[in-house]
C-alpha cells in the first residue's frame, strides 16, 4: 500500500508563487515516478509535471518555464514550484505516482486533491 499526502495549495494573486509538496508513505520502494495532475473547471484533467526515480522529468507545455518539479529522493517526496501563476492555473491538483520509472503518465497511486486558486 502507498499513501500520497500533498500540501501547499491555497490562494494567490496572478504573478504570485506557490509550492506544492507530495510525500509518499508505505511501500515507497514501489513508487518510481511521481508528479501532479490538475483539473480546472470546464477543462480536461491535465498532467502538469512528472519526475521519475532515474532523474527524468516532464513538464506540460502550458506551464513550462513557470513550474519546476524537483525531488528529495523521487521515490518519496517531490515539490512543484509554481511561479508566475495565472488565473488559468486555478484547479484541483492531485499528486500521483506510478510503479514504473517513466514520465508519460501516472496510473498506480493517487492522492487527495488540493485546491490552487489564482485570482486576477
Amino acid at each position: 500500500q502507498v499513501q500520497l499526502k500533498s500540501s501547499g495549495g491555497g490562494s494567490v494573486q496572478a504573478g504570485g508563487s506557490l509550492t506544492l509538496s507530495c510525500t509518499a508513505s508505505g511501500n515507497v520502494a514501489s513508487v518510481n515516478a511521481m508528479g501532479w495532475y490538475r483539473h480546472a473547471p470546464g477543462k480536461q484533467r491535465e498532467m502538469v509535471a512528472v519526475m521519475s526515480s532515474d532523474g527524468r522529468s516532464n513538464i506540460a507545455d502550458s506551464v513550462k518555464g513557470r513550474f519546476t518539479i524537483s525531488g528529495v529522493n523521487a521515490e518519496s517526496t517531490i515539490y512543484l514550484r509554481m511561479n508566475s501563476l495565472r488565473p488559468e492555473d486555478t484547479g484541483v491538483y492531485n499528486c500521483a505516482g506510478d510503479k514504473f520509472a517513466q514520465i508519460r503518465y501516472l496510473r498506480d497511486y493517487w492522492g487527495p486533491g488540493i485546491q490552487v486558486t489564482v485570482s486576477s
